[in-house]
């Protein structure tokens, strides 16, 4: 088995799969690791524990300070989140990205704070390779909750999504996509560079430590599906094993940076669910059909309200509640009976990067979340808007999740300022050369909207910078 490689990427989501697949492309020699299983459309069935089972990693959990519980959720397989995420495709606002280099001291040049138009040429190629289109071919449950966005002044607009005209709305998103119409780096940047021979892809492959050698990424050590432990070297090493599993693979490695782990974003999310008398089939869609971006900004309430969906069956039995706690005996039997007239809204909140990743003393992960006061009014702000949007439109009851996250970001942030940042503007490591980061972890503040294609964009950025260093 070959144990040299021009570039290791670690991880194969929206960084590392588009990292390896571009650098693949341009003749370098790749090897991609992934902790997870490579399964591809063959597999993909609506079945929800089976996805859990091989698709995802397992439930983790924060519990915030004043008790509110986050539940973390991120693909663990070949592809990443994007194998099971909604494929919304939007960019960063402006807004969004002018707070990066007051975070970080981010700059594009070395003195010009760093602006979404540096992201512009990246965007547009990601989008053209994976085909973003709008949709707006609305379902009834759609049509059954517009009147109320635009009546309170935040109308519904259509999306923009990483999926092709094959795509069902069978409403399967996040059991991975049956008929491959949903665009995940598996089924494109890395699908196309191991047909051509250009790749090479160990899955099942658990990455231990990174090899540094006098200051300097020299490989990786990882143990193999076979449970073998083995070496790996290679010339430049890129982490992308998303925003709370890259600082512990670092601090592991031996990195000291006070940086590391630090300024998680969360952008917390919930779902809030009205029940109609009339039959929503709110699962039979593209789980996020259209959004209301009136709030979007801080000043404006800091939330964005995608609709429409439901959870899957178990998702939506066992995560539902209301202001007396969550629904048990009679009154949740009640609910999951009727669970082809609940219709939903998935409300999406700006947070300020208070988290934190932590390896304890026993090497065991933590993950501290402690919500400030602009955060806490956003998460109510944002609860009681779905619930006057969904009661407006006529349902006659209101339930909703706890938090979750699928969003996170920023733990090994990217800037100029080593004091505040993990890795400079290219990727690289400030206290490791050769050694650069390529997933979420880079985004030095949490996007008011889905980030995977700002990731997929910084990630090409990379991909550049690294062929061109080579």
């Amino acid at each position: 088995m070959k144990d040299s490689f021009d570039v290791v990427v670690v991880g194969s989501g929206a960084g590392g799969g588009v990292v390896a697949g571009e650098l693949a492309g341009r003749g370098r020699d790749v090897l991609l690791l992934e902790l997870g299983s490579h399964h591809t459309a063959a597999s993909f069935t609506r079945w929800e524990s089976k996805a859990a089972l091989e698709l995802m990693w397992p439930l983790r959990f924060a519990f915030a300070a004043d008790g509110d519980v986050v539940t973390f959720l991120a693909g663990r397989c070949v592809g990443g989140t994007t194998t099971i995420n909604t494929k919304v495709a939007l960019r960063a606002h402006e807004r969004d990205v002018a707070k990066w280099h007051p975070a970080s001291g981010l700059t594009s040049d070395g003195s010009t704070p760093f602006a979404v138009a540096d992201l512009a040429p990246y965007y547009d190629r990601v989008e053209r390779r994976l085909g973003v289109r709008e949709r707006t071919d609305w379902s009834a449950s759609v049509r059954t909750v517009e009147p109320a966005f635009r009546e309170l002044g935040a109308p519904l607009e259509a999306v923009t999504a990483y999926t092709d005209a094959n795509c069902s709305k069978c409403g399967s998103c996040i059991q991975g996509c049956p008929t491959n119409a949903g665009k995940s780096t598996m089924n494109t940047y890395i699908a196309e560079a191991l047909a051509r021979g250009l790749l090479e892809l160990r899955a099942d492959s658990r990455v231990e430590r990174i090899l540094v050698d006098d200051g300097e990424a020299v490989g990786v050590e990882y143990v193999d599906a076979r449970g073998a432990r083995r070496t790996v070297r290679a010339g430049a090493v890129v982490v992308a094993c998303g925003a709370l599993n890259t600082p512990q693979l670092l601090l592991r490695s031996g990195l000291t940076n006070p940086a590391i782990g630090r300024n998680l974003g969360i952008h917390p999310v919930r779902l809030v669910y009205g029940l109609f008398d009339e039959i929503q089939d709110a699962h039979m869609v593209y789980p996020i059909t259209a959004h209301s971006m009136a709030h979007q900004h801080d000043e404006d309430g800091g939330f964005v309200i995608e609709a429409t969906t439901v959870q899957d069956p178990i998702g939506f039995a066992t995560t539902l509640g209301d202001e007396s706690g969550p629904l048990w005996g009679r009154s949740l039997v009640d609910a999951v009976r009727r669970y082809r007239h609940w219709n939903g809204v998935l409300a999406m909140v700006n947070d300020e990067n208070t988290s934190a990743v932590v390896v304890d003393e026993s090497g065991g992960e933590r993950f501290d979340v402690a919500w400030n006061e602009n955060e806490r009014q956003r998460l109510d702000a944002a609860l009681a808007f779905s619930r006057e949007v969904l009661e407006r439109a006529g349902a006659r009851q209101v339930c909703w999740s706890g938090i979750a996250s699928t969003h996170v970001q920023g733990s090994c942030r990217m800037g100029d300022d080593p004091s505040r940042s993990v890795v400079d503007r290219n990727g690289e490591s400030h206290e490791v050369r050769r050694l650069f980061v390529g997933d979420a972890s880079l985004v030095p503040r949490t996007l008011s909207v889905n980030p995977s294609l700002t990731i997929m964009a910084l990630a090409t950025r990379l991909a550049d910078h690294l062929a061109d260093a080579a």
